[in-house]
């Protein structure tokens, strides 16, 4: 009895997971990773895991998550022209080489690493968010070997975290003099070719950990997807019509206040 009373609290906990992200993803444009792996970090810790074994697994499921999600939104971005196929392609050996080695780095490193990084990255994310700089910091994108290196570290670093491709390559490309809304539907394209890679690699390749819940194969929390998926799907256009209506840009303010305090509880949860 007890069992399946624990599983329920696992599943309606995830349902609640895959509803936030989604409102949330409407409601401000963002989604992926930087709302589901702190998510699923704190609660699988709820629910009796380990810190470290919350965070693989939370990066793991996070990834997996993404790559339904991202086909969806690369449909919708193509259809109105934003994304940048020769931009994908110069960059997207570059940016699987970053994912694999990112991926085989999740199995390897220390898991606090994992939330250090993530802590860091959600953290100046937010501030990014918060300080919405307008003006770009170079003209244009650098040269074949600069762009090489981006897309490289996009690859690795979001891979290690659990993001897709919104939330480093769209203020990267942005500083660089790129348009705005191409920027968005490119990024959800990187966001396809960093977690397809990355979910299969922390899928077969990673060990559960022995306290992982229910239903974890390698890193990936199978019933986190499940639950997950569909949701975010089904809430994400609630969550747009609801932005329609409010003041986006004080929403977005409000989720960067709360992402900066999320990012430092995190680091806090390491270094102290």
């Amino acid at each position: 009895m007890q069992f399946l009373m624990d599983n329920i609290t696992v599943i309606l906990s995830l349902i609640g997971t895959g509803v936030f992200a989604g409102l949330l993803a409407g409601l401000l444009g963002v989604g992926g990773g930087i709302v589901i792996v702190p998510v699923l970090f704190f609660l699988f810790q709820a629910l009796g895991v380990s810190s470290e074994s919350a965070m693989v697994i939370a990066t793991a499921t996070s990834l997996a998550t993404i790559v339904p999600t991202s086909l969806s939104s690369i449909k919708a971005h193509h259809g109105k022209g934003n994304v940048d196929f020769a931009l994908l392609k110069s960059w997207a050996l570059f940016i699987l080489v970053g994912v694999l080695v990112g991926s085989y780095a999740v199995t390897a490193v220390n898991p606090t690493l994992l939330t250090l990084m993530f802590g860091v990255i959600a953290t100046l994310s937010a501030i990014n968010m918060l300080i919405g700089r307008k003006e770009a910091l170079f003209n244009n994108l650098p040269g074949k070997g600069g762009q090489s290196v981006m897309a490289t570290c996009i690859g690795l670093f979001s891979s290690m975290v659990g993001i897709g491709g919104g939330t480093l390559t769209v203020p990267t490309l942005t500083f660089c003099n790129y348009p705005a809304h191409k920027a968005v539907g490119t990024a959800a394209a990187v966001g396809l070719i960093i977690s397809l890679p990355a979910a299969i690699t922390l899928l077969f390749v990673g060990t559960t950990p022995p306290d992982a819940p229910f239903a974890t194969y390698g890193y990936v929390n199978l019933l986190g997807f499940a639950c997950i998926v569909p949701l975010t799907v089904l809430f994400a256009p609630i969550g747009a019509n609801i932005a329609s209506k409010l003041d986006a840009g004080l929403l977005k303010k409000i989720f960067a206040v709360v992402l900066i305090i999320t990012g430092l509880r995190m680091l806090a949860q390491v270094l102290i």
